[in-house]
């Protein structure tokens, strides 16, 4: 269809002067025909999103209170009527019905752990939605409300993480008909099970919402609205000379993305890779920039296009004689760590010892009782642990055909007196892997930065 479908995130739908900004953009653009909004995201009054305030109403006040944050669920309930009552009166949109629905939603007291959690999560696409259709159509826009649970949005009954079913593309195409050039309105991140109980994707998931909605459609692009000009060579916060990368591909991004450039949920782009969709990455806040495009195929003008930085990491250093020899032990280990809900990335080094990276907040609460399985069923000679790693990565298709850029990037760092912990390229050789300790990443960044991407 020659149309764009459209996602603007928590901080582009954060208050009336930011849905204002919305407004103006879908105008600027008829092609802008399906828009997919977020909850309303933090704002100067409100330091938590109201997605977290909704799960804190779900938990009754447990989701602060393990985050030693003080507000409990009677605040929290507080704090969601009043934005909402907020944006309906800021946009002098109609609140009566509205609000009373809310309330009533916010005092379910039917549904029990997950399905509860789901309910009230979706809560904040659902009411957000519901306002942004109403002001589109006060504005004068041909603007129709499409709810998940009416064009059956279906999703797997993983009621916190559900995952998309296939009749859900058929639902979307047979219900998003614009016959009379309506402009369709959806709340992302949630959808229904086959049951018709409301089920939630992973925290992001009205990316995932917006993708899958413009994979269905077969739409001329997705435009993915953040508060941010795009994709940046290097994180703006470390190096503010950094620039915006016009264009990448999606193997680059979903590497990027991996790496800790937040951009957007990366499993979005999936189906828009499969079938091609450009996603274009703006900012809501200065739309005249032509943000990052992010293409299925681009020419390789530069050998790296970007570094990211994941900081947190912790390395699991396993060595035992022959571990390399015995088979199923990789195997064994990676069950042990999928056991305790522990994401790896596996490095093997040599014949005797292999090295586990990890989130080290995964492992909070996990890490004795994960060294004792590991030494029980595996017999391993040593454990050591390496907490406050940062994997510093450098992505870009060119790197391929220019493997030097890695002696580049470890002779910059030994020019610069900066020592690393680890060092791994990718089966695809389209990126490679620095690991530092986290008190000196900052400085091997900036020194990357300068000599393989500014130079």
């Amino acid at each position: 269809m020659n149309i764009k479908v459209c996602k603007f995130g928590g901080s582009s739908v954060k208050d009336s002067f930011q849905i204002e900004k919305v407004l103006n953009i879908v105008k600027e653009d008829k092609k802008r025909r399906v828009i997919v909004v977020s909850a309303p995201g933090r704002d100067e009054k409100y330091n938590e999103k109201i997605t977290d305030h909704l799960l804190n109403l779900a938990t009754q006040g447990n989701h602060f209170y393990e985050q030693k944050i003080s507000i409990t669920a009677k605040q929290s309930s507080n704090v969601i009527i009043e934005k909402f009552e907020k944006l309906c009166d800021n946009l002098n949109i109609e609140k009566k019905t509205l609000l009373e629905d809310l309330k009533k939603d916010l005092n379910n007291k039917t549904l029990k752990e997950d399905k509860r959690d789901a309910f009230f999560l979706s809560r904040g696409e659902h009411y957000n939605a519901k306002i942004i259709s109403a002001f589109f159509k006060k504005s004068n826009l041909n603007a129709q409300l499409k709810l998940p649970e009416d064009f059956k949005f279906i999703l797997s009954e993983n009621f916190c993480d559900g995952k998309i079913k296939k009749e859900t593309y058929k639902n979307i195409e047979k219900n998003f008909t614009f016959e009379n050039d309506e402009i369709y309105v959806v709340p992302g991140f949630y959808g229904v099970t086959n049951s018709d109980e409301i089920a939630v994707m992973s925290r992001g998931g009205s990316d995932l919402t917006g993708g899958e909605i413009a994979y269905a459609l077969d739409a001329d692009m997705y435009e993915n609205w953040t508060d941010t000009n795009g994709v940046y060579e290097v994180d703006p916060r470390i190096i503010n000379d950094a620039n915006v990368i016009p264009r990448l591909t999606f193997k680059e991004i979903r590497l990027l993305s991996s790496k800790g450039f937040n951009v957007f949920h990366f499993n979005a782009m999936l189906n828009c890779k499969k079938s091609k969709i450009p996603i274009n990455v703006r900012n809501t806040n200065n739309p005249s920039h032509k943000g990052t495009m992010i293409l299925d195929e681009r020419v390789p003008m530069e050998d790296l296009v970007g570094i990211a930085k994941l900081d947190n990491m912790a390395s699991i250093h396993i060595q035992k004689n022959m571990l390399g020899d015995e088979i199923g032990f990789t195997a064994e280990l990676l069950k042990i760590f999928g056991e305790y809900n522990v994401n790896t990335y596996h490095y093997p080094t040599d014949k005797d010892d292999i090295a586990i990276l990890v989130d080290q907040e995964d492992l909070k609460g996990k890490i004795n009782n994960l060294r004792r399985q590991i030494e029980k069923r595996l017999q391993t000679n040593q454990i050591t642990v390496t907490y406050h790693l940062s994997i510093i990565t450098l992505v870009g298709i060119g790197l391929k055909e220019n493997a030097f850029a890695l002696v580049d990037a470890i002779n910059a760092l030994k020019n610069n007196n900066i020592s690393f912990e680890m060092l791994d390229m990718s089966p695809s050789k389209v990126s490679f892997h620095i690991g530092v300790t986290q008190n000196i990443a900052d400085a091997a960044l900036r020194t990357l930065y300068e000599k393989l991407i500014k130079s």
